[in-house]
């Protein structure tokens, strides 16, 4: 049920290799999360060009998309994914939990194996009719927000601990203030969609609520698929520094020989070429010549880290994401 499950809708598998297959050509599959397929359709035929350039070898890349979770899922349950680029940093965690990979990922590659990251930001209608500016102005009565519920997506939880630290921030860490203050924010959303893609249709297509949350690269791209509608992009001043972390899955690459190729690839994503590419998603990277050549293109924003504040993404989850935790005592207020 599961694998027909992954067939027909959570996963979609794609080949960039500018042809078929030979039988000794090795074959690496790819597990990322759902609004990153336009991403590797751009970086994957760069990465084997420049790799059988060094190696002369040809590379075969398959994509797997889906939900972030529903991702790490499908890997525990027979996705023979090489390597893993998500979106939340708990999905590895899940897999290293289980023994997929190893306990200290983190430390394998640069920047926390973060070759990219992002924040949350706002997306308005045509000539920001509410004057959106910064976090205060998500929870005044005329405001209207759509985001995914933060139960079942991975940028909805990241917009929500954004709301959390700038509240935290500017209360200067009381408790109760802060958690009216996101209490408000959760009662103005209009519209709770599961993932991402449903909350773009909410506001885009439905025209419902006034702002849409979700991470910078993503409202840039959702303003440039609906031009005509004169979309604004809002970066607020504080938000949440959103990493995007990448792994190599151990079990899988020793069981297929493809530990070095997958560690390339995963290595590629740091390169300058793939840093360069990665602007043009609207991601924020590390490189220090490509920040300098495209800073215009980022507004600055302080970005706070999550652990800082709340320690461990296991404690994250566990107090505010889990059964009966905070996020479910606000939205049982909101009711």
């Amino acid at each position: 049920m599961f694998k027909k499950f992954i067939a027909l809708s959570a996963v979609t598998v794609a080949a960039f290799a500018g042809g078929a297959a030979h039988a000794q050509d090795k074959t690496l599959l790819n597990s990322s999360y759902d609004v990153a397929r336009e991403l590797f359709e751009a970086v994957n035929p760069k990465f084997i060009a420049a790799y059988k350039a060094e190696s002369g070898e040809t590379l075969v890349i398959n994509q797997s998309h889906g939900g972030s979770s529903r991702q790490a899922q499908a890997i525990v349950q027979g996705l023979k994914a090489d390597v893993v680029t998500f979106n939340q940093v708990t999905d590895v965690d899940f897999l290293a939990d289980r023994n997929l990979l190893a306990k200290d990922w983190q430390k394998k590659f640069a920047n926390n194996s973060s070759p990219f990251y992002s924040t949350i930001a706002f997306l308005v209608r045509k000539g920001n009719p509410k004057n959106i500016k910064s976090w205060d102005d998500l929870v005044r009565d005329d405001v209207k927000l759509v985001f995914p519920n933060p139960k079942t997506s991975g940028n909805a939880r990241y917009t929500y601990l954004a709301a959390w630290l700038y509240a935290n921030q500017q209360t200067k860490g009381d408790d109760a203030k802060t958690k009216a203050f996101v209490g408000k924010l959760l009662k103005n959303v209009a519209v709770f969609d599961t993932g991402g893609r449903g909350a773009t249709v909410s506001f885009a297509e439905r025209a419902q609520g006034d702002v849409l949350l979700s991470f910078e690269s993503e409202v840039n791209n959702i303003k440039n698929e609906f031009k005509s509608a004169g979309y604004e992009v809002v970066v607020p001043p504080v938000s949440i520094l959103a990493e995007f972390p990448v792994a190599v899955v151990d079990k899988v690459v020793d069981a297929k020989g493809t530990r070095k190729e997958a560690t390339a690839y995963l290595n590629y994503l740091y390169t300058k070429e793939a840093q360069t590419q990665l602007t043009t998603f609207y991601y924020r990277v590390h490189n220090p010549e490509v920040v300098k050549a495209t800073a215009s293109q980022f507004p600055a924003v302080k970005l706070l880290r999550a652990e800082e504040l709340f320690g461990s993404w296991d404690n994250i989850t566990k107090t505010h994401f889990g059964s009966n935790g905070i996020l479910d005592q606000l939205l049982a207020q909101g009711r």
